[in-house]
C-alpha cells in the first residue's frame, strides 16, 4: 500500500466524523429553538374585506370538525398539505420552512394567533398572502374544509399551552 493510500485512509474516518459532527449541530440548533421563539410573530397581512373580517366560524368545535381540518392539515389539503411549512406541530418549522421569508406562521403561539380573527383566516386560507409563501386554496378547499382547518389550527395553539402548563 503506498503512502498516499496509507494517509487516505487515516483521514476518511475523521472526514466521516466531523460531518456528522455538523450535522448533529445543525439538528441540535434547529430543534434547540424554543417552541414559543417567534412568539408574538408581527405581519402585515393584508386586511379581509369587512364583511368578512369578523365572521365567527359558522361550525361548532367538535372533535369530528377539529379531526376533519387535522386531515387537511397533515395531509389532504392540496396543493400542498400545511404541515409541509407549518410543520407537524403547526410551529412554523415543516420540511419546506426553509427559507421563506416571512417564515411560515407558527400557530402554536396562541399570543399570534388568538388575535387573529376567524374571518382573516378564513380569508388567508383562500386567497393566500401576497409577499409571502401562503398559496391560495380557493380553487382545492371547500368552505366548510377551510373551517374546519381553522378549528384544528386555533387547537394547536391551545395544545401548546396545555404542554406548558
Amino acid at each position: 500500500m503506498s503512502a498516499d493510500e496509507e494517509k487516505k485512509m487515516k483521514t476518511q474516518p475523521r472526514v466521516k466524523i466531523g460531518v456528522v459532527a455538523l450535522c448533529f449541530l445543525l439538528l441540535m440548533i434547529w430543534f434547540s429553538t424554543p417552541l414559543w421563539a417567534g412568539c408574538p410573530q408581527p405581519r402585515n397581512t393584508k386586511q379581509a374585506p369587512r364583511e368578512l373580517y369578523n365572521r365567527v366560524n359558522p361550525l361548532k368545535p367538535t372533535i369530528e370538525n377539529i379531526l376533519e381540518g387535522k386531515g387537511l392539515f397533515e395531509e389532504k389539503a392540496k396543493p400542498l398539505a400545511c404541515k409541509n411549512c407549518h410543520g407537524t406541530s403547526g410551529d412554523g418549522k415543516g420540511m419546506m420552512a426553509v427559507g421563506l421569508t416571512p417564515p411560515p406562521r407558527n400557530f402554536t403561539c396562541a399570543q399570534t394567533i388568538n388575535g387573529v380573527p376567524d374571518g382573516q383566516l378564513f380569508w388567508i386560507i383562500k386567497n393566500g398572502s401576497p409577499g409571502t409563501g401562503m398559496p391560495s386554496f380557493k380553487n382545492h378547499l371547500n368552505d366548510t374544509q377551510v373551517w374546519q382547518l381553522i378549528h384544528y389550527v386555533r387547537k394547536l395553539a391551545q395544545t401548546r399551552i396545555a404542554r406548558i402548563q
